[in-house]
């Protein structure tokens, strides 16, 4: 496909998806929990070492499910950090949790692990790392912390499909995890998502919660001669047309991973001189980490206006962004949650970030036309 706007993302396709989606009808199963789901599940857990994964209709619903595999109640603290996605705030607050906002790492951007413990309070019940464009938190500190204050930890792994930590899956460290396969990721079924359950004292429970609350899994198995209503629950699961999209591109996860991680390797060569000029800052990738070329970003020097640069690549065709609106400066965050501390490097950071195009298929020449724009800084 020849372009000459240059899109931020462009959705790839193996070739498959549409002979998968056919042949889900052919089998007569196009509601949720088909063969090509089950496909999924086990390519999920042979890949991240997880007990169990649950395909999911979107991410936001696999941290859905979470808040209520950990019962959270009105009033329940729970730890993130503020600039990340709205639903990993909402999850928890559509359970009268309250978000406890922490500041986050000057170098990766993700959850401070050191000013976690000092946020800590009675009502707390859960740290939610982010691993903030695949690049993984601080996995054994907030274990560690986790472990002496008897809280759980939901790993929001939404960018973290194909990244790992210290040779583990995100998103199977904590006792839960949560993934996204929304279009802009880089595995992707247009909407969806996936709950990995570590603890296996969950298991049951994230089966019965996302089948509307009832042990209908375990009928189906053979397990029970009827299935009934067990308790609160709700319909967390993806038609199997999602699913059969999605086996298409677990099929090619490694050949998609080898080419993101091309053009971002790209990208950081290209701009290391001008990170030496001090115009820039790039992506740091701590030695604990492997990523997975989610999202390449650069942190503009503060005297640099980045809506003038914004501007100067829309005038190009060519799509780059910033990203979150820190949640606890938003309308909601400061109604539903709190902020522990001043947040002064989320709210630095937030100010200074601009990501570039980033997709399978992007050409050298595409990406030397966004890096010419910011050497002309």
């Amino acid at each position: 496909m020849v372009l000459s706007r240059i899109p931020f993302n462009l959705p790839h396709m193996t070739g498959k998806e549409m002979e998968y989606i056919a042949q889900s009808h052919r089998n007569g199963k196009l509601a949720g929990d088909g063969p090509f789901t089950k496909h999924c599940h086990a390519w999920l857990e042979q890949r991240t070492g997880s007990g169990k994964a649950l395909l999911t209709h979107s991410c936001t619903a696999a941290l859905e499910m979470a808040a209520l595999l950990l019962d959270i109640r009105p009033g329940d603290e729970i730890i993130m950090p503020s600039y990340t996605f709205v639903s990993t705030a909402n999850a928890f607050v559509l359970r009268g949790g309250v978000p406890v906002f922490v500041d986050i790492r000057e170098d990766t951007l993700n959850l401070n692990e050191n000013l976690i413990e000092e946020a800590i309070t009675p009502r707390t019940r859960a740290i939610v790392p982010v691993h903030y464009a695949g690049i993984s938190c601080e996995m054994d500190t907030i274990m560690g912390i986790a472990k002496k204050h008897n809280l759980a930890v939901v790993e929001d792994a939404a960018q973290g499909v194909m990244a790992s930590y210290k040779g583990k899956a995100l998103g199977s460290i904590g006792d839960v995890g949560a993934y996204s396969f929304h279009e802009t990721k880089n595995v992707i079924s247009g909407e969806g998502g996936a709950l990995l359950v570590n603890r296996p004292d969950m298991q049951l429970r994230a089966e019965i919660i996302r089948e509307k609350g009832t042990d209908r899994s375990r009928f189906f198995r053979g397990e029970v001669d009827k299935y009934t209503w067990q308790e609160v629950g709700s319909s967390f699961l993806p038609g199997e047309l999602i699913a059969a999209f999605l086996w298409a591109q677990f099929e090619q996860a490694d050949a998609i991973t080898k080419d993101r991680l091309e053009a971002w390797n790209y990208y950081h060569d290209q701009l290391s001189k001008l990170e030496g000029k001090g115009i820039l800052r790039r992506p740091l990738i701590p030695n604990a980490c492997q990523h997975n070329a989610h999202m390449y970003y650069v942190l503009l020097a503060p005297g640099i206006d980045r809506q003038r640069v914004l501007n100067e690549f829309k005038k190009q065709d060519i799509s780059c962004v910033f990203h979150y609106v820190p949640l606890h400066s938003s309308p909601a965050g400061l109604r539903y949650g709190r902020a522990h501390g001043e947040l002064h490097v989320t709210n630095k950071q937030a100010e200074r970030l601009v990501r570039l195009p980033l997709w399978v298929g992007l050409s050298r020449e595409q990406q030397g036309n966004v890096i010419d724009i910011l050497k002309a800084l």
